[in-house]
């Protein structure tokens, strides 16, 4: 009978059965752990993707305009279509995926953002009137109404709960940028003296304040302010090279800008004065680069002294640029709209009248007296072949590149070559940014046409020796970024919403 017992007992057969029928709730248990947790991992990851793609589609609109909350909103209701899958459904809800839809989200509109991501958005960064403040809005809050997730490990007999809510939150911000443009900020110079007066300089344009007025800029110091002109960070090695090709080497984000001490003014000069067909002794070898070609038309007042390297401005009358502009301010550094357009277009074109020419660049009034780069256009539409005339002996000026020594073909308008485009600061708000080398915000961005070259006062040097003390750059204004322009700097522009939480 003992022996009997005792081989029972030291029997092992059968034991793994037992091992198995303990351990299989416990396998059970981890399997369906396992499921729900790729489960829930899935329906999170739904979520987040399609409240990602809701918030950048809604950011996209963020563009300062006054309607721009109206059309991300309806961008968040109609641009995207987003499903999940494994979250509860009401009774009736076809099998399948789910639709994420603006029903099943909330969003908020944001002015800024904490600096650290870690901290809360508070009342202050939330746009609260959103009729009014629409154009402060530059980031939006998208979160998800939790959805329900009702989970296959049956927690309930652990005292825990089969079923709990899982949301997703993204913030979405519209960043645009501006490519193609010389690494140069003027100061605006309807910027008021105090805080909180004065004209944007977008407003200034579209209330026709810039329209034909000369201009004149010299280098920044250190009380920055209107006719001051100074560099920003650029990506490029040579500062000539970057004026003369007109890009900078990267895209700046328009909402920040760095500046450069250092204004290297004779490496600005050379580079500019390539689009008038000028060659500085160090662009001698770039005279037959497409990068560098001049303009299509660089009528400048050249005189019978002036050869490829080196400008003389015409003293004897033979021939004439764009003449000053009447009444220069020196305190905002423009002329008046008002110039010589008669005696340029008379001594230009053969002793002929001025003609009807349309105001083409004026951002309302079609009426108004030619601008410069509105004469510029009209000798270079083929219509007229006003760019092969000539003015009288000795000069016998044309506006025909005759030094450029590329292709013929590559002599393009398009773009402009006597088009620049670059930043407009509030130098007076601004002036402890622009010496400390701190990010800040440009008022504006501007095509500005280039009236004549640069000169110096001692003309007798190269273009790039800095003792030789530079004059003035003149331009006129041509167009400015944003609603209230002309739009021809929209191609420039690059809209890139982006996620920031």
């Amino acid at each position: 009978m003992l022996g009997t017992i005792r081989a029972f007992w030291n029997d092992q057969r059968g034991i793994a059965m037992i091992l198995v029928a303990i351990m299989l709730p416990v396998i059970v248990g981890f399997a369906l752990l396992v499921i729900d947790m790729s489960r829930a991992n899935s329906l999170h990851n739904d979520l987040q993707r399609g409240v990602d793609a809701m918030a950048l589609a809604t950011a996209a609109e963020l563009d300062g305009r006054a309607d721009s909350i109206v059309r991300g909103d309806r961008a968040l209701s109609t641009l995207v279509f987003n499903t999940y899958r494994f979250g509860d459904k009401a009774a009736g809800d076809p099998p399948g995926a789910a639709e994420l839809a603006a029903a099943g989200v909330a969003r908020r509109y944001l002015r800024s953002l904490p600096t650290n991501d870690s901290d809360l958005i508070t009342t202050a960064d939330v746009i609260t009137d959103e009729a009014g403040e629409a154009s402060a809005a530059r980031f939006v809050e998208v979160s998800v109404t939790p959805v329900g997730f009702s989970a296959v490990f049956p927690a309930s007999f652990i005292g825990g709960t089969n079923s709990f809510n899982i949301s997703t939150v993204s913030v979405a911000g519209f960043n645009r940028a501006i490519c193609d443009t010389v690494p140069m900020f003027i100061c605006n110079p309807f910027e008021g003296v105090t805080a909180g007066t004065g004209k944007t300089f977008q407003q200034a344009f579209a209330d026709g304040d810039t329209y034909s007025r000369e201009f004149r800029i010299l280098k920044v110091d250190s009380n920055p302010g209107p006719g001051n002109f100074g560099l920003l960070d650029n990506n490029l090695l040579s500062l000539r090279d970057a004026f003369a090709i007109g890009t900078s080497g990267t895209c700046y984000n328009r909402e920040a800008i760095e500046t450069k001490t250092g204004v290297t003014l004779g490496a600005v000069n050379a580079g500019l004065n390539v689009r008038f067909d000028l060659y500085s002794s160090s662009l001698k070898q770039q005279d037959n680069n497409p990068l560098y070609r001049p303009s299509k038309n660089v009528r400048k007042g050249a005189g019978k002294t002036s050869n490829c390297n080196k400008f003389a401005v015409a003293t004897d009358g033979s021939a004439m640029g764009f003449p000053p502009g009447d009444g220069y301010n020196n305190a905002t550094g423009m002329t008046l709209s008002t110039w010589a357009r008669s005696s340029y277009w008379s001594l230009n074109h053969g002793g002929a009248a001025m003609p009807p020419i349309p105001s083409a660049s004026h951002p309302t009034n079609k009426s108004a007296p030619p601008s410069r780069y509105d004469v510029y256009r009209y000798e270079l539409d083929p219509a007229h072949y006003s760019v092969g005339d000539k003015s009288p002996a000795p000069s016998k000026e044309s506006g025909v590149p005759a030094c450029y020594k590329g292709p013929a073909e590559t002599l393009t308008d398009s773009p402009d070559r006597r088009l620049i485009t670059m930043a407009v600061v509030n130098c007076r708000a601004d002036q402890g940014k622009i010496n400390g080398h701190t990010a800040l915000r440009p008022d504006a961005y501007v095509s500005a046409f280039l009236t004549n070259p640069i000169q110096k006062q001692d003309n007798s040097k190269d273009d790039e020796d800095a003792s030789a003390n530079e004059k003035p750059i003149s331009f006129e204004i041509v167009d400015v970024d944003g609603p209230l322009g002309n739009d021809t700097l929209d191609h420039l522009l690059r809209d890139e919403p982006q996620l920031y939480r």
